[in-house]
């Protein structure tokens, strides 16, 4: 595992391995919930029909890049975020790495209508059922972090939860683990978890694989118009940007111009 990655997941490893909550009651709370949830995966390929979506993002620091926006009203950002057309939502909610926490994701949800989903290092079914209680309507899913069992198990958990899963991958034979899985919201993320280097032609290079049936989210390192179009027309239906639009001093505008590329066909066929 990546030495970024293994930092990060050791420590929410840690921190589950401490949780004394009671998993079943977990399970059954957040069943219980009976707030509608918002499609996530819905959405991107409805907005695909008129151009690239944008998934933006909410985000106060990271742990390569330091302090970003660490003191963003997220109730403001989201607003922002969605008058510039963003499709979805993204927020951290990690505290110790990215300064997020859940109450950031209950404050974007409430300040807009489009799904939120919560980013976050899933390792556990503990870590789902959180995401359903904190009012997230889709949740994310690291291959690299994950054994295929616990993938299996987080995967169907957050199925029955009637979550979507961002099944997030890094090269062709985590790709390969998310669609044996069965996933059908499928995110490339171009950053090389070791360094947080960014390789700006991964995405381009794993798009003829991804099937035509599945939803492709291109992630990190797009900085603007050009990138969005440039993974637009590899035949990616939306991006996952974070950094450059917190940072943009009108994030509505930035949104709007990273929106509406044509999106182009991939070349993998549908399952």
């Amino acid at each position: 595992m990546p030495t970024y990655l293994a930092e990060i997941v050791a420590a929410h490893r840690a921190a589950a391995a401490a949780d004394r909550r009671d998993p079943d009651e977990l399970v059954e709370r957040a069943l219980a919930r009976t707030e509608p949830l918002r499609p996530f995966a819905a959405a991107l390929s409805a907005r695909a029909a008129s151009g690239l979506g944008v998934v933006a993002e909410v985000k106060r620091r990271s742990p390569s890049k330091g302090d970003l926006a660490p003191d963003l009203d997220p109730a403001e950002v989201a607003a922002a975020y969605a008058a510039g057309g963003a499709a979805c939502l993204s927020v951290l909610t990690d505290r110790r790495y990215f300064g997020g926490s859940p109450e950031d994701l209950a404050a974007a949800r409430a300040a807009v209508g489009v799904p939120v989903l919560r980013k976050d290092f899933t390792v556990g079914a503990a870590d789902v059922c959180d995401a359903r209680l904190m009012g997230a309507d889709a949740v994310l899913l690291i291959v690299a972090a994950l054994s295929d069992a616990e993938l299996s198990e987080l995967f169907g958990l957050a199925g029955r939860l009637s979550l979507d899963a961002l099944v997030e991958v890094h090269d062709h034979a985590e790709l390969s683990r998310a669609l044996d899985l069965g996933a059908t919201l499928v995110g490339v993320n171009q950053r090389d978890l070791a360094t947080f280097a960014v390789d700006h032609e991964r995405a381009v290079r794993l798009a003829a694989d991804v099937p035509e049936d599945v939803v492709a989210v291109a992630e990190s390192g797009i900085g603007g118009p050009d990138d969005a179009a440039r993974l637009a027309a590899a035949g990616y239906q939306a991006v996952l940007v974070g950094e450059s639009l917190v940072r943009s001093g009108d994030r509505a505008a930035a949104v709007a111009a990273l929106s509406g590329h044509p999106v182009g066909r991939r070349a993998g066929v549908a399952r």
